[in-house]
């Protein structure tokens, strides 16, 4: 859903930027075309069994051992519908900043309701099963572009809802929404949600192939830019790349509301929902080692990640960063190291380090995509292709078993940078 901007709202007016849903829907005929070859909104009567990704990750070996289970994760987004079958239990209270009538709850899209099942569905009532289904969900409700162009709105609810999140007892924020427009009012709440500890997941955007340009809050230094990946292990062509880009997750055909009123689901594109399964992934990790800061699960995260045969060692893709996530390599097989508490993975730099109670001893520092000095790109390679198979995890390159049979990952023209950190804006 990536509406065409008709006239200037009142968040735009006052900090030149407007904010939009990271789905896209049918309309968006190209993208669709390009990732399944069919139109993506026909109504799906068994959303579950299109929840490839799930086998693909291997879940159901994940959840014997990690299910997310005492984690929290704030969904800033269109509301969330705490009545849904799949998520009754798993909402707890959050908070509507749009200014406008309504709860966190009353979701005007469906968007966010989507998200949030992504990430703790239970899967009840024929519902989407969420990756994390142990996790609990924080809702705070803003507004999007359509939204701002229907009523009256709050224009500080993006900065106010990080900040509410950040003070909140959540570990994980999870925004799929995105804006062309930098705002330092916006990044200062990102950065403060950083130093508080949480680790703040956003979607890259879905114009890759068009004018992909930066889009916030995923572009700012502190925040976690998730980009898109499809079966077949290869970044969407939708989904937006640069060297903002930190990690992937699956993007393309994710079932999803079709609306806001939650008669049924469809097939969807977007860096929203890669997103929403990278803060799943964190959220596993987590509940798995709750003694761990926000800095080694995401380390762990980085170095876990799936890459295909080619990737040099201590390379980051503009396309898909460190990778695409693979939460089981490390939960099943014990992949990465969790490093310094108090150093991020982002910006080499000492930010959100441990509390008084954790455990965790400091391993190797980050690596040397993470410590290199800014603005200095190295060559550009592509990743060849791989046959090999899969781990029983998920594990291999970078995934994926799916049916019983081994996919063949290649990441087609994607560009490297060797020693390459965030760029600020």
């Amino acid at each position: 859903m990536t509406p065409a901007v008709s006239h200037v709202s009142k968040r735009a007016a006052l900090y030149g930027r407007r904010h939009r849903m990271l789905c896209a829907a049918a309309a968006t005929a190209a993208w669709a075309v390009v990732m399944s070859g069919t139109a993506t909104a026909a109504t799906i009567t068994d959303p579950q069994a299109k929840q490839w990704y799930l086998d693909a990750m291997h879940a159901e070996e994940i959840w014997k051992t990690a299910t997310g289970e005492g984690i929290k994760v704030a969904v800033i987004d269109s509301g969330v519908n705490a009545s849904t079958p799949s998520l009754q239990g798993q909402v707890l209270k959050g908070h509507d900043f749009t200014g406008i009538d309504g709860e966190e709850t009353d979701d005007y899209t469906g968007h966010g309701t989507s998200m949030a099942e992504i990430i703790a569905g239970t899967g009840q009532g024929g519902g989407l099963k969420g990756l994390a289904p142990g996790a609990k969900i924080i809702p705070y409700r803003v507004s999007d572009t359509d939204l701002q162009n229907e009523k009256k709105v709050n224009a500080f609810d993006i900065q106010q809802a990080i900040r509410a999140a950040a003070d909140s007892d959540a570990q994980i924020i999870n925004v799929s929404m995105g804006s062309e427009f930098y705002s330092s009012e916006e990044r200062d709440a990102v950065e403060y949600a950083q130093s508080k500890g949480k680790l703040f997941f956003a979607a890259a955007g879905n114009t890759g192939d068009g004018p992909n340009k930066e889009e916030y809050p995923a572009a700012y230094p502190e925040a976690i830019a998730v980009t898109g990946s499809g079966l077949d292990g290869k970044v969407a062509k939708f989904s937006q790349h640069g060297n903002f880009v930190d990690i992937a997750a699956p993007g393309a055909d994710i079932p999803s509301w079709c609306d806001e009123n939650f008669k049924s689901y469809c097939d969807r594109n977007g860096t929203s929902h890669a997103t929403a399964i990278a803060s799943a992934s964190a959220a596993l990790i987590w509940s798995k080692h709750p003694e761990w800061t926000g800095n080694q699960v995401l380390r762990v995260m980085f170095e876990s990640a799936g890459r295909g045969k080619g990737w040099k060692p201590g390379t980051v893709s503009n396309f898909l960063g460190h990778g695409i996530v693979r939460p089981g390599a490390h939960i099943n097989r014990g992949l990465g190291k969790p490093g310094a508490p108090d150093v991020s993975p982002l910006t080499n730099e000492k930010v959100g380090g441990a509390t008084s109670g954790s455990a965790a001893s400091p391993a190797p520092s980050a690596p040397a995509s993470s410590q290199a000095p800014e603005g200095k790109p190295g060559s550009d390679a592509a990743v060849a292709g791989s046959s090999e198979k899969a781990g029983a995890d998920g594990g291999g390159t970078p995934w994926l078993v799916v049916g019983g049979a081994a996919a063949v990952v290649v990441v087609a023209g994607a560009a490297f940078a060797v020693a390459r950190r965030r760029r600020s804006a």
